[in-house]
């Protein structure tokens, strides 16, 4: 582990939570808070864009983290991964997430945006025992990335205890997202069907 790149993020992390993830907060913060800029650039060489990355890497290891110490194992697929997305909710920060999303928002962040995303929602099924290599293995990110991002927009707005409101909203998204492969079999049966008449 970079105790370094650690430090220099947990320094900057109050500055951002207030001013955002421009350069030159971030580079400002580190330098407060005794590091020299060559050290600033040597962990993160394209500065907010490096941290961000980090700060990202950083939340999926601590999520996985959290999930090995639970008995996943003893739980239906769509309760592991409704625990995986309330357990990352339960460690974010409000602040920071919306100014992380805010920044991911802009173009330059678009590439970074998605390979996040996608490898927060493969960590979440690889916990939750998905081992596929088939088109389900795509499929099942695809899905979970709406159900993650819309549960997180929504988590944001929700002020209810326990955040309450969200993990209902979750449930439901889950719910229409187990329908799914169900409507597919149904398809394919009609498919079937008719071919065979």
């Amino acid at each position: 582990m970079n105790t370094m790149k650690q430090d220099i993020l947990n320094a900057v992390i109050p500055n951002v939570k207030k001013a955002g993830w421009s350069d030159e907060t971030c580079r400002q913060a580190a330098m407060d808070a005794g590091f020299t800029q060559d050290e600033f650039l040597a962990s993160f060489p394209n500065k907010a864009k490096d941290l961000i990355a980090f700060y990202l890497e950083e939340a999926d290891q601590k999520l996985i983290q959290a999930l090995e110490k639970l008995p996943l194992d003893e739980l239906r697929i769509r309760d592991r991964i409704k625990l995986a997305v309330t357990t990352r909710l339960e460690q974010n920060d409000k602040a920071l997430v919306r100014k992380t999303l805010s920044t991911l928002a802009k173009p330059s962040y678009h590439t970074l945006s998605l390979k996040s995303l996608y490898q927060t929602v493969d960590h979440m099924w690889y916990m939750a025992g998905d081992r596929s290599t088939d088109w389900n293995f795509y499929s099942k990110r695809m899905l979970l990335s709406g159900v993650y991002t819309s549960t997180l927009l929504y988590w944001l707005q929700d002020d209810s205890p326990d955040f309450i409101k969200t993990k209902s909203f979750l449930d439901r998204r889950i719910e229409n997202v187990m329908m799914v492969p169900k409507l597919k079999n149904t398809i394919k049966s009609f498919l079937k069907f008719a071919n065979d008449r």
